[in-house]
């Protein structure tokens, strides 16, 4: 295993836990070991922190729902630090991270006789970077899923994210962080991320929580339900996610949403045992979510049937 890879999240869940802002002010090295609403493992706690020494993003991969921006919302409040988010679509640009310039309104302006047209910084509207690079504290920076976007995306931001400045044409001004602030980044695997970019980066993949870990999970999100409910609603959870030819596994929030329907519903452990196998579990809409996925079950459900 390359030393730059750690292992999975195992253990991921959540709290509380405040580091003193004063301390942070005053330069104590910043530390993070977890809140009581997202307690991490050692190895969480490495990753994160050995990319608060390198001052290197963090880039975080894993399936969708494992936890990985709530990973920075909780970095943010471990830390007692202020959160930017910068929400990557297919259509997003590297450029709308630093800045964008408004030439058409200030052409209309001017045509106007709008007096706002002989300052260029009245049509510059401040990008994401260009917020975590002026704040007067040190902030964690999340730009979450970052594979969405163009593959050109990453690279675009090469020099920018590793020197931490960048330089604004129409002022011809260097916008340089004020403090360099914690970078996590996300994917979801959608798309391969560029070498170069990859470099500058630490990484960390999350693996899906086993059954143990997941009961962790649970009970910090429902710590009075009953063992028994969460061993059948598990049993059925894990099944469905190895059944051959499934086209989307539920995630760790989905299963969180099913057992919050579960108890919405009083259901008991006796009322979620199915007729067969393979049929469809109770309230299986927060679990299954295609159509393909909920006939292959129906399909499934029928053979059982038709078998015994």
């Amino acid at each position: 295993m390359s030393p730059h890879v750690i292992p999975d999240l195992e253990g991921l869940f959540w709290s509380d836990k405040l580091v003193d802002k004063q301390k942070i002010k005053d330069g104590t090295k910043m530390k993070f070991s977890g809140t009581d609403a997202y307690v991490a493992t050692d190895d969480l706690k490495i990753a994160v922190n050995a990319s608060i020494t390198l001052e290197r993003p963090l880039l975080v991969k894993g399936e969708p729902g494992t936890g990985k921006t709530e990973l920075a919302k909780q970095i943010a409040q471990s830390l007692n630090l202020n959160i930017i988010e910068w929400n990557i679509k297919s259509t997003t640009k590297a450029q709308q991270g630093l800045y964008e310039y408004d030439a058409v309104t200030r052409l209309r302006d001017s045509q106007l006789g709008d007096k706002r047209v002989k300052d260029v910084k009245n049509y510059i509207k401040k990008g994401k970077l260009w917020e975590a690079f002026e704040a007067q504290e040190k902030v964690v920076l999340l730009i979450d899923e970052i594979d969405k976007a163009d593959i050109e995306f990453p690279n675009d931001l090469l020099q920018e994210i590793d020197k931490m400045e960048f330089h604004v044409y129409e002022t011809n001004e260097v916008i340089k962080a004020e403090n360099r602030p914690i970078v996590i980044i996300t994917s979801n695997n959608e798309k391969e991320l560029p070498d170069a970019f990859l470099r500058r980066c630490f990484f960390h993949y999350i693996r899906f929580p086993e059954d143990d870990v997941m009961r962790k999970i649970i009970d910090v999100h429902f710590p009075k339900i009953k063992s028994q409910l969460v061993t059948q609603a598990l049993t059925q959870f894990y099944e469905i996610r190895e059944t051959p030819g499934l086209k989307k596994k539920p995630s760790t929030s989905e299963v969180l949403d099913w057992l919050k329907l579960l108890l919405a519903e009083d259901l008991s452990p006796e009322d979620l045992k199915r007729d067969g196998k393979d049929s469809l579990p109770k309230l299986h809409g927060a679990l299954l979510k295609n159509e393909q996925d909920v006939h292959m079950f129906e399909r499934l459900a029928f053979l059982a049937r038709g078998q015994r």
